[in-house]
């Protein structure tokens, strides 16, 4: 695993015929991509931290009354030679897949980039302005959404983002990558239970968590950091609804102590965290959440993992894959009309949510997919559990934002997730089995091109 190829060049020619050789070796590799490049990453930092009042999104409707700490769009760009790929972490709370679907037209229009290169995620801190129009979330809870949601302030995020894309771009240098797991004790299962009546938002220390944390290493052509990717699923609500400071809460306190401490910056990227919250929640400030904590709890947890990953490669290889998973959307429920391509109705008149998932594969060793999805902890561990890969993570509230996405045995329990889902009971259950299905098909794929047709 990362074993690093070595290419002998020891050919018994002339010297004039060696000369020749070298020159049109030369020539080749300057008139290819895919020849001469290798792998190729970058890291653009953006801040996107508003200057005046805006909505923010994830409790009841406040305006923001001043800043406690930044935002940033964090843009990573890696290509293999072929293959080029954009990774973005904003310290938002979320988004409309209709704002994505806009943003990277805008962005292929300009760059020529295709929107299949492009994930964009969020930390999903609840201390940020509204981004986009508020898409499916108004449909289950639009008492929010009674106001403008800040449309200079979305118009002024998406211009970043393209500039930080176009300059992440720009800025490709030689580069290697490394791969690793670690643990952290910085989550816990919020859906609460009491002896009678449904599931309510709480702490659950007995449900069900996942404390996994994935880390991509990436570093300049000379060992040095370039940049971590660190994937964990953890609600970003250790600030609760009576805070009105713009932050990126615990998610953006992680990146940025991490950043302090190894010199390079961090992405937050985060998991299937739809039943996860942070173990201090819903403070109504940043002394009582014990913010500054996440630091030691997930931050140095992070660190640790840093130097626990192994050899660095720079023998990269990038494949990206998209596949539309439907199920049953819920009965009773609205739709968002700017959503109308991520449903439809069967030959048989039932009404089926097309949901996209992304897929990246790395080398022969990692396999990534994300969703725009608030998905449960138990269905991203069953994928990883059935991955054919060594390294399987999820990266949950990509795209945009389709609501919530329960087990069956979640939905049985009532409460708040299941009744701001799009789906039904079987919703999970599709899911698993078309991702589990695409992974070990790509698996499959992947060894046939190694060990030749």
């Amino acid at each position: 695993m990362f074993r690093p190829r070595m290419f002998i060049f020891n050919l018994c020619l002339s010297n004039v015929l060696r000369l020749a050789c070298l020159v049109f070796l030369a020539v080749l590799g300057r008139s290819t991509v895919t020849l001469g490049e290798g792998f190729r990453a970058s890291l653009v930092k953006v801040d996107i931290t508003p200057s005046e009042p805006q909505w923010l999104l994830g409790y009841d409707p406040r305006q923001s009354d001043g800043v406690h700490d930044h935002l940033y769009h964090r843009i990573v760009a890696m290509d293999d030679g072929k293959t080029q790929f954009f990774l973005v972490s904003t310290d938002i709370c979320g988004f409309s897949p209709s704002w994505y679907d806009q943003v990277v037209r805008e962005l292929r229009a300009q760059t020529g980039v295709k929107p299949i290169q492009v994930w964009w995620t969020v930390t999903h801190t609840h201390s940020a302005p509204e981004v986009g129009p508020p898409g499916l979330a108004a449909v289950f809870m639009g008492h929010r959404f009674q106001h403008e949601s800040n449309p200079g302030y979305s118009e002024w995020v998406k211009r970043k983002l393209i500039a930080g894309i176009t300059e992440a771009r720009q800025k490709l240098e030689p580069a290697r990558l490394g791969i690793g797991y670690g643990l952290a004790m910085a989550n816990i299962n919020r859906r609460a239970r009491d002896k009678e009546g449904p599931t309510f938002l709480g702490l659950n220390p007995d449900g069900p968590t996942d404390r996994t944390i994935g880390l991509i290493r990436l570093e300049h052509s000379d060992g040095k950091i370039l940049t971590l990717i660190a994937n964990y699923a953890m609600h970003g609500t250790v600030l609760g609804g009576e805070n009105r400071k713009i932050s990126a809460d615990a998610p953006g306190a992680v990146a940025e102590y991490v950043e302090q401490q190894i010199g390079a910056p961090m992405l937050f990227i985060n998991g299937a965290a739809g039943n996860l919250a942070p173990i201090y929640t819903v403070y109504p400030d940043f002394n009582s959440g014990h913010l500054s904590q996440f630091r030691v709890l997930l931050g140095d947890k992070i660190i640790e993992a840093n130097r626990n990953i192994g050899p660095t490669t720079s023998n990269v290889s990038l494949t990206l894959g998209e596949q539309i998973v439907e199920s049953t959307r819920k009965t009773g429920i609205g739709w968002d009309p700017e959503l109308s391509n991520y449903i439809r109705a069967t030959s048989t008149g039932e009404t089926v949510v097309r949901l996209p998932v992304r897929f990246l594969r790395i080398n022969s060793d990692i396999a990534i997919w994300a969703t725009p999805l608030e998905l449960f902890c138990e269905i991203a561990i069953e994928v990883r559990s059935r991955s054919p890969f060594p390294y399987t993570f999820y990266f949950g509230y990509c795209n945009g934002w389709l609501g919530y996405l329960p087990t069956k045995e979640e939905f049985a329990m009532g409460g708040y997730e299941p009744s701001v889902s799009a789906f039904t009971e079987r919703g999970g259950e599709d899911l698993v089995r078309a991702v589990v299905s695409y992974l070990q098909g790509s698996e499959v794929r992947s060894s046939r091109r190694s060990d030749g047709p």
